[in-house]
């Protein structure tokens, strides 16, 4: 009977400890779990850039998708390794510094080309979307211009901000940036009709605003929110600018429209 109850206990020993051992594989060093991963939806806010809208001849637009050309060399020490085909998309630390969230979307490509297209349909062009090449696209004598893009950064990132004048208590600041690389050529002519690039960085809450740390109110509760309008002041920028709007007003050699 001795026997059996000493076993009992060694079996539940074991027990114990590789559970302690599980958890302590699930921790870090100083006890604090590691990063949570969070899917989260990031789109365009029609609309939402004014000025624009409506300004453009209704001239045939084909937007090709998107290429996703980040190479992540100005977004810090982040992981950007995909989680389950779903890109990495922004990072949230809290005040020390210490990553506490992975933010991932879904693929941009299909995002921006299709936010793309909607900001040209809000400028007055006839926008369509397609998965052609660049190639196939320009032997489609029917459109006006084939928009090709490439984005070379979209990027959130969430950081605890510690208040000196008041110890323990930390406040929230969000950075996003999304630029795009955007190319427009007039089938069948691989000769760019125009080129540049659109950029938009934004700051929530403003850094422009002095009115102390304690008082600078978050807009958004998430970055994936944020990150969404860096988006759509990008894309939307691609279409509020004199030089383009000129160029296809001015175009009198388009294919009939």
């Amino acid at each position: 009977m001795r026997l059996r109850t000493w076993t009992a206990w060694l079996i539940v020993s074991m027990g114990a400890a590789l559970a302690m051992v599980a958890a302590g594989c699930a921790t870090t060093s100083n006890g604090v779990g590691p990063p949570a991963n969070t899917f989260s939806t990031v789109g365009y806010f029609p609309y939402q850039v004014k000025g624009y809208q409506g300004t453009y001849p209704r001239r045939r637009m084909v937007v090709l998708e998107t290429v996703d050309a980040r190479d992540y060399s100005d977004a810090g020490a982040a992981d950007h390794e995909p989680l389950d085909g779903n890109p990495a998309a922004g990072i949230v630390l809290d005040a020390s510094g210490r990553p506490t969230e992975h933010i991932y979307t879904a693929p941009l490509g299909p995002i921006l080309q299709i936010s793309i297209r909607e900001a040209a349909e809000e400028a007055g062009l006839v926008a369509t979307a397609s998965n052609a090449t660049l190639d196939d696209a320009l032997k489609d004598r029917r459109e006006d211009y084939v928009l090709s893009s490439r984005i070379i950064r979209c990027w959130v990132n969430k950081h605890g901000i510690q208040d000196p004048a008041q110890p323990g208590l930390a406040s929230w600041s969000t950075n996003a940036n999304v630029t795009l690389e955007v190319t427009i050529y007039k089938p069948p002519f691989k000769v760019p009709f125009w080129q540049g690039i659109s950029t938009d960085d934004y700051n929530d809450p403003p850094t422009d605003n002095a009115s102390g740390l304690s008082d600078d109110t978050p807009i958004y509760s998430e970055p994936s929110e944020v990150l969404s309008v860096a988006l759509t002041r990008a894309v939307a920028g691609i279409f509020k600018r004199d030089a383009l709007h000129s160029l296809i007003v001015d175009d009198t050699m388009s294919q009939g429209h």
